[in-house]
């Protein structure tokens, strides 16, 4: 299936604009200055239909490409100072001593541990 057929720009264009709006967290007007000293002129709302329109299908495609981490990993839990505030880290930390994912609250209770808990089991599965 060709998603990029019909369009007035050309693929790699958007690939990089779409790209760059997920990897660096720009705003579509960043993105807008980024291209145009790369010789491109384009609209920051025509960035951001292409954001709202193949955003799902890149997050798909990187899911599933994922970077395969170890079988076996821990669930580690701190208080930590947040730009003056306090807060509970939760983390999750495979075998090889790599974040897999973490998660900032504001209160340490049962329900904020259910959830960081059950969002990693459906993103990475059971550990061994």
């Amino acid at each position: 299936m060709n998603h990029f057929k019909g369009r007035h720009f050309q693929k790699d264009i958007i690939l990089v604009a779409v790209g760059y709006y997920f990897r660096f967290s720009l705003s579509y007007r960043d993105i807008v200055e980024l291209l145009r000293d790369r010789g491109i002129t384009v609209h920051h709302t025509t960035v951001m239909r292409w954001v709202h329109h193949y955003g799902p299908i890149f997050k798909a495609l990187w899911r599933r490409h994922q970077t395969a981490h170890a079988k076996s990993w821990r669930i580690d839990e701190t208080y930590i100072r947040v730009k003056g505030r306090w807060a509970y880290l939760y983390r999750a930390i495979d075998s090889n001593g790599l974040t897999m994912d973490f998660e900032l609250r504001k209160h340490r209770d049962y329900t904020a541990s259910y959830h960081f808990l059950k969002r990693l089991l459906t993103t990475n599965g059971r550990p061994d």
